[in-house]
């Protein structure tokens, strides 16, 4: 039987578990607290077991206090781990600001945080058989663009000409479970379709029937810090190679396939 282990059962990792569930396979993930049937992460002797058992090993926990805790504490465990296929959730963000330009795999690496930027190179180094899927702005149920204006919490920032990408979580899990069968590397996931997070707002208002948000600069707009982050980059994410070489397909090609299966 397959059995992957997850280390960080998130919001795109659980879609992943169900998807591989419903397969077939057997899926155990870690968590902080080892909550429900999951492992502590800090439960050394359990995750150790668990990586013994593991026929794929993936992680989604991001970089943290300067490194990497999944490698910092069992990095060495899994690169001589039995399993066959090691993934890792990475971020386009390691591209740093393209000025609103296309960005593929070969793009240099430059991104604003350097843990982030090591991770992502450490995962890669870690064994031959890694696959590293760096990934935009992740959206779907619970946690889209339409509950934000729901909640009151959609803003419209006046920034002309800067775009994003994004990817749907179940396209997540569909890219990952294509590179079971397909080579190693690093691999963009991302839909078609990169646009403004201002045309997104405004379709989504549209649609819901709800007012729009006022044009705000970005000082006015009083964003956290990990939201004004979002708006510090520009750039376009180009998924060709994960078509080419996965055979992978987004379901949701769109932003508006993808919001429009949330209302149905």
């Amino acid at each position: 039987m397959s059995n992957m282990l997850i280390f960080g059962m998130g919001y795109a990792a659980g879609h992943l578990a169900a998807r591989l569930r419903a397969r077939g396979w057997e899926v155990i993930g870690t968590t902080r607290d080892g909550r429900g049937d999951s492992i502590a992460f800090a439960d050394a002797p359990a995750v150790l077991a668990a990586l013994r058992d593991a026929t794929h090993i993936l992680s989604s926990v991001p970089p943290a206090g300067g490194g990497d805790p999944v490698l910092a504490r069992y990095g060495e465990a899994i690169a001589v781990a039995p399993a066959t296929w090691v993934g890792y959730l990475s971020s386009t963000g390691v591209y740093g600001d393209a000025r609103g330009a296309w960005v593929d795999e070969s793009a240099p690496v430059h991104g604003r945080r350097a843990d982030r930027n090591a991770a992502d190179a450490a995962w890669q180094a870690l064994r031959g058989d890694g696959r590293v899927f760096r990934l935009p702005g992740i959206y779907g149920p619970g946690r889209s663009i339409l509950d934000r204006i729901r909640d009151g919490r959609a803003h419209r920032i006046a920034l002309p000409g800067q775009v994003f990408s994004r990817i749907h979580v179940d396209d997540i899990a569909g890219g990952v479970i294509a590179s079971l069968r397909g080579p190693a590397g690093v691999y963009n996931l991302a839909d078609d379709e990169p646009c403004s997070q201002n045309r997104l707002v405004e379709w989504g208002c549209a649609i819901l029937g709800a007012p729009l948000p006022p044009l705000q600069s970005l000082d006015d707009a009083a964003l956290s810090p990990a939201a004004r982050a979002f708006y510090a980059e520009n750039r376009r994410v180009a998924n060709g190679k994960a078509k080419r070489l996965l055979g992978w397909a987004p379901t949701y090609p769109t932003w508006r396939e993808g919001l429009r299966a949330m209302l149905d």
